[in-house]
């Protein structure tokens, strides 16, 4: 695994977008091996064994396999370096690409990232907190912009959902930098398209949520891999120790700091209604119909 990391680094690290689209693909490759179950069956209308005569069938494995999943377990371990550490290395790439112009070639390079990044985050939740650190917080809004396609801007929602999900410290980062009015100008602009304004919405609906403490370092941080994450504390996070180390800026990554800023949603809705008119609307229909709540489980 740690050969595949390597090569796909060094791709995306390059600024010829061939090689970061290949080293794309290749993270996309561990990501699905790791992640889905495959099995492959044979055509009963073929006698000979060929390439075209099989047929891959993949389902994504449940969350109660992946603890006991050997890649898994190893792609967890690794990413608590700060050198394999993949998010780190796609908020990178996205900076580059930002800056290569030319979107014709870069924005589906860019959208290639973000759905990466959305799931690395979410399979690997101590790797959010690169997003308590205001230069990336501010990637993330960057991508918000009415200049950027819809696509773009609705997997950067996404990626922004993941990276405040049970982190309360990223979401103050989120408020002090104007996420609150990047994301509700985006809700209100007559040029956003439906589908960006229903993604806005979605995530309004989601900083509303109240929010809880941050769970102790031997619990959880993901749904069933308590073991991992206790095996995580102990090295008491790489990556955290590297960002904490070498960040000019005193992020916190003090758990006491993180739980005595949580809010309620009552809060935030009166933070939000600085941007919004209509927000009790919202949390009376977040109250009775809960349309977030698979997220809150």
């Amino acid at each position: 695994m740690e050969s595949l990391l390597s090569l796909s680094f060094d791709n995306i690290s390059s600024r010829d977008s061939t090689k970061i689209r290949k080293g794309l693909r290749q993270i996309e490759g561990l990501l699905a091996q790791i992640c889905i179950s495959r099995q492959t069956s044979r055509s009963p209308n073929k006698r000979k064994s060929s390439v075209l005569g099989e047929k891959q069938h993949g389902s994504p494995k449940q969350l109660g396999e992946l603890q006991y999943d050997p890649a898994f377990r190893e792609f967890f371990r690794l990413q608590e370096g700060f050198q394999w550490n993949v998010a780190s290395r796609l908020v990178a790439t996205l900076e580059r690409l930002l800056g290569m112009g030319n979107p014709s070639q870069t924005d589906l390079l860019i959208l290639s990232a973000l759905d990466l990044l959305q799931g690395v985050l979410l399979l690997h939740p101590p790797s959010r907190c690169l997003f308590n650190r205001e230069i990336y917080m501010n990637l993330i809004l960057d991508l918000l912009d009415s200049a950027n396609p819809p696509k773009i801007q609705s997997q950067a929602l996404l990626v922004l959902v993941a990276a405040l999900l049970d982190a309360p410290i990223n979401t103050r980062m989120f408020e002090s930098i104007d996420g609150l009015l990047t994301v509700t100008s985006l809700f209100k602009s007559r040029s956003t398209t439906k589908e960006v304004r229903m993604r806005s919405l979605e995530f309004l609906y989601f900083y509303l949520m109240a929010e809880a403490p941050s769970p102790p370092p031997h619990s959880a941080s993901a749904p069933n891999t308590a073991v991992l994450q206790r095996r995580a504390s102990k090295s008491d996070s790489g990556l955290a120790r590297h960002i904490k180390t070498h960040s000019s800026d005193s992020a916190g990554l003090v758990d006491d700091q993180e739980d005595s800023n949580i809010r309620s949603t009552e809060e935030k809705q009166e933070l939000l209604s600085q941007y919004l008119s209509n927000v009790g609307e919202l949390v009376q229909d977040l109250q009775e119909s809960a349309p977030l709540s698979m997220i809150a489980a």
